[in-house]
């Protein structure tokens, strides 16, 4: 059997008339056989607010109300003649309501995966009855049923051996002659508690599900025509490119492109299975297939930008060896799960950021390690920064190849560089203010 997976993202779900593109778009492939939604645009956020505490009544009330005029408005374009899918909509509602006003919510990552979990569910309930509206044989499944992970809540790891065996036993079945929506996002633990897998991966669910079934393309469909040179919004002259290797992929997903969450690739990659970015508001205009080797590799293929950076500096106690001392770091770091993407080192100090975003379960444990660090060293945080990364190949193997991107950058601030560690990017921590005109400037030149 022909199957091809494919995934839309919030802004494909986020009203009635995303949801019809979404069907539409489905309906021309019979190789799609499975569909893994996100939650519509804008919920995931208003349900992190809610777990993060600290809002007034009256702000609970709005969120609440914007949340339930989103799911409304896409309802009211249903039939839904026996009033089923309603009187679902309505317990959840008041479910989620209900989680939400629990005082030990925002203390609790067990009970804010719960709620975030509401978002996918509410999105696979609606756009089910918009396949099955349309005459398609449209069936709604559980990922929890299949994709069982760790207890790492917030930042989940599936069972991959576990999901491939699950997923052939339970989920492959219904393929022969039903379409399946199912959650991105979601896992569960053996003993039953709801995960998730970070922000993003609703792509990783994608990713997992076309390994475990074998399919012969997994197709990432959001807003844009595919993976862009840099961002368009920053520089007009910024291309869709057609193609793209796993590596370069990886990169840019990792330091900051919107398209791709970092962990989607591992999957596909160990099946050799291409990855497809599209747009589903055009889906004429095509996309970037992401494959193990392309036919071209450049120097220079794109420039990505992640915002928000912090740098942290760790002055080395006295009596301690640096040695001693970067084991006990990263001892620090890894109890809470946390990475470093820039590190530089001296006889006295340490400086890394961190990938931790103020509104991820990530940002907590961010604090807890910096507090645990301030415990043995001097910490000192600097904020207002961000990370530029040019992504290609080879990028440390020709002459030439780095003296004109350094050129380029005589008269940028940097803060932080980072080389070397693979030849496949180039990494520049600066001042916010400076980012955007240097990537304009990055982009004019080396393209």
């Amino acid at each position: 059997m022909s199957l091809v997976i494919s995934k839309f993202g919030g802004t494909s779900v986020k009203n009635f008339k995303s949801m019809q593109n979404c069907v539409n778009l489905v309906m021309r492939n019979q190789a799609r056989k499975v569909v893994v939604t996100s939650a519509p645009s804008g919920i995931t956020n208003n349900l992190v607010a809610l777990g993060d505490g600290g809002l007034t009544h009256q702000q609970r009330i709005e969120i609440f109300q914007q949340i339930e005029q989103q799911l409304h408005d896409i309802l009211n374009m249903l039939v839904d003649t026996n009033g089923l899918i309603s009187d679902r909509l309505s317990i959840m509602l008041n479910d989620m309501r209900e989680l939400a006003s629990d005082p030990e919510l925002n203390i609790c990552p067990e009970k804010q995966d719960w709620l975030l979990s509401y978002g996918e569910r509410f999105a696979s309930l609606l756009l089910t009855q918009c396949f099955i509206e349309k005459g398609v044989n449209a069936v709604e499944f559980d990922i929890r049923e299949i994709l069982l992970t760790d207890e790492n809540h917030g930042s989940a790891t599936p069972n991959t051996a576990a999901l491939g065996l699950l997923a052939k036993d339970l989920l492959k079945p219904k393929l022969e002659n039903k379409l399946v929506i199912t959650q991105g996002f979601l896992g569960k633990t053996e003993s039953g508690k709801t995960t998730t897998l970070g922000r993003g991966g609703s792509d990783y669910t994608a990713a997992l599900l076309s390994e475990a079934l074998d399919a012969e393309k997994c197709e990432i469909w959001t807003d844009v025509a595919g993976v862009y040179s840099t961002d368009p919004r920053i520089v007009s002259e910024a291309f869709p490119l057609p193609e793209l290797s796993y590596d370069e992929a990886a990169e840019m997903a990792n330091f900051g492109a919107k398209v791709l969450h970092p962990a989607t690739l591992a999957p596909t990659l160990r099946a050799g299975i291409p990855v497809f970015v599209g747009s589903t508001k055009e889906p004429e205009k095509g996309g970037t297939t992401i494959v193990q080797d392309c036919e071209q590799e450049p120097h220079y293929r794109a420039i990505t930008r992640r915002r928000e950076q912090k740098l942290v500096t760790l002055q080395t106690p006295k009596l301690l060896r640096t040695n001693q001392f970067i084991g006990k770091v990263f001892s620090v770091l890894d109890k809470f799960g946390l990475s470093v993407d820039l590190i530089t080192t001296s006889e006295t100090s340490i400086s890394l950021t961190l990938n931790a975003g103020d509104q991820t379960n990530l940002a907590s444990a961010s604090k807890g390690a910096l507090s645990e660090l301030s415990q043995m060293c001097d910490v000192e945080i600097t904020s207002g920064l961000d990370l530029i990364t040019i992504v290609g190949n080879k990028l440390h193997q020709n002459n030439g190849v780095t003296s004109k991107i350094f050129a380029l950058l005589e008269d940028v601030s940097l803060r932080m560089i980072s080389y070397g560690a693979n030849p496949h990017n180039i990494s520049f921590l600066l001042d916010a203010s400076d980012s955007e005109s240097t990537i304009k400037k990055l982009h004019s030149g080396l393209f």
